[in-house]
């Protein structure tokens, strides 16, 4: 199977990967504010509000949820806080939340994993 085919097929599991989070978070009572957000600093895939928590949802899908988890780098954790950041920015009324990135990891064969604040940093304004 050549390159460009391989990455139109990723591409479209990782966005069916998305919807399932979305549907799934919804499900846990998760208020859906934004889906697929593009930012300068990059793109939040899902932002939801549940309580006093302001989530940013990265949604990885990969062949274990242990694989997952360590596809997201310090830098593009530092990516998406500098995103998560500069949407308080425009949107003053979201300010009053706890800012927490949380991730969303599915693997064949397994239930989808959602943790919540998984790189263990709360922001506060």
């Amino acid at each position: 199977m050549d390159k460009a085919l391989r990455g139109a097929k990723a591409h479209k599991r990782g966005h069916l990967a998305e919807y399932v989070a979305l549907i799934h978070l919804m499900l846990k009572g998760y208020r859906i504010l934004g889906f697929r957000l593009k930012m300068p600093q990059g793109e939040i895939d899902i932002l939801a509000q549940k309580g006093t928590r302001l989530h940013l949802v990265e949604v990885k899908q990969r062949r274990s949820h242990e694989e997952a988890f360590e596809t997201v780098s310090t830098i593009q954790q530092e990516r998406l806080w500098q995103a998560g950041l500069a949407l308080l920015e425009k949107k003053p009324r979201l300010r009053k939340l706890d800012l927490v990135i949380d991730l969303y990891t599915i693997a064949p064969g397994q239930w989808p994993r959602h943790q919540i604040n998984a790189f263990e940093k709360i922001e506060r304004f």
